[in-house]
């Protein structure tokens, strides 16, 4: 396969640790062109591709085939909207949108353009996701009727960034929401109806930083909540079914290694550790220990390039993150109005 040439917009913490390490990694990709106003931040890390300061600049380069937008999420669809018309294929850093009217105006260009457009769920390659899957597979799961998924952290100091101020996309709904909702999604399908409390929880916060969201199916409930004030982060999954439940403690450790600079190839990449190991119960009582499924994030590239390349299924389409755009609407709406919010 020729590898794609590819160019990576914007190089903060997303550009610089979870996508770089990720594209250089894959043999499919050639990561090419930066965008960003720091060259000497780019260079320090990729010392051998060009740096442009400008979007628009970068896009006249005929070779580069895809273009990763990695900016703040009121930017996503601009960017992406510049690149589709200047006949490139995109893959947008989660969430996909901040409206979904935008999003489907976003389709419609990709579509005319004849472009792939994706967007970079990668929690869908976790390891502890990967087991829950593997489980449903093997028929050791059936009949779900509570499915629990959460991200609890510890960060009760607000931040000066633009995750933290109150703008456009801002908040933890958009972030650490977008993966989880794109997991009930993937696992459920579009539920019938959302019922939701979001709030600014912490003294001072000005965006989303807590959510408890129950996404209501006809036989299952599927329970998503995070927030920034928790001194333990407690199980990350809980799924019970009709006769067996599995719990899983522990965060795949892909994240804290990419932040690191330490991708795939790196020794332990995706493994999960013994003592996180999810805990599977039958309806007899009898325990027994699950290995973790090891994680991949360079997954969701590699099958992209065979999306492109060889006409293969998208890992990601634009259409399941625009059901997580309507999702978060649905949550905000249903906070607001303090009812349950069909779709």
């Amino acid at each position: 396969m020729q590898p794609i040439k590819t160019a990576i917009v914007g190089f903060g913490i997303s550009g610089q640790c979870f996508q770089a390490p990720i594209i250089e990694y894959c043999d499919e990709l050639e990561l090419t062109a930066v965008v960003s106003s720091d060259k000497q931040k780019v260079i320090a890390q990729l010392p051998n591709v060009t740096v442009y300061s400008q979007i628009e600049t970068m896009l006249e380069n005929p070779d580069i085939e895809l273009v990763i937008i990695s900016t703040p999420n009121h930017l996503h669809v601009p960017q992406a909207k510049l690149a589709l018309q200047a006949g490139k294929h995109v893959v947008i850093e989660k969430p996909f949108c901040i409206t979904a009217d935008e999003g489907k105006a976003l389709i419609e260009v990709a579509q005319q353009a004849g472009k792939t457009l994706s967007v970079y769920q990668s929690r869908r390659f976790d390891g502890d996701f990967k087991t829950i899957e593997k489980l449903l597979a093997d028929g050791k799961l059936d009949g779900i009727h509570t499915f629990y998924s959460s991200y609890n952290r510890y960060r009760p100091e607000v931040k000066v960034r633009w995750r933290e101020q109150d703008t456009p996309g801002a908040g933890i709904l958009y972030d650490l929401g977008a993966h989880l909702i794109d997991q009930a999604l993937y696992l459920f399908g579009l539920p019938e109806k959302v019922t939701a409390i979001v709030k600014n929880q912490r003294p001072g916060a000005q965006a989303t930083d807590h959510f408890h969201l129950i996404l209501h199916y006809p036989q299952c409930e599927a329970i998503l909540h995070a927030n920034c004030l928790s001194t333990t982060e407690g199980p990350r999954f809980q799924v019970f079914g009709h006769d067996s439940a599995f719990i899983k403690y522990g965060m795949d450790p892909q994240e804290d290694m990419l932040r690191d600079k330490a991708g795939p190839g790196n020794r332990g990449w995706g493994e999960d550790t013994p003592d996180n190991f999810g805990r599977y119960t039958d309806k007899h009582g009898h325990n027994a220990i699950i290995e973790t499924q090891r994680g991949g994030y360079e997954q969701f590239y590699q099958q992209l390039a065979l999306a492109i390349r060889e006409g293969h299924p998208l890992p990601v389409t634009a259409e399941q993150a625009l059901d997580v755009i309507r999702v978060i609407e649905a949550a905000i709406a249903s906070s607001e109005q303090q009812c349950s919010v069909r779709l």
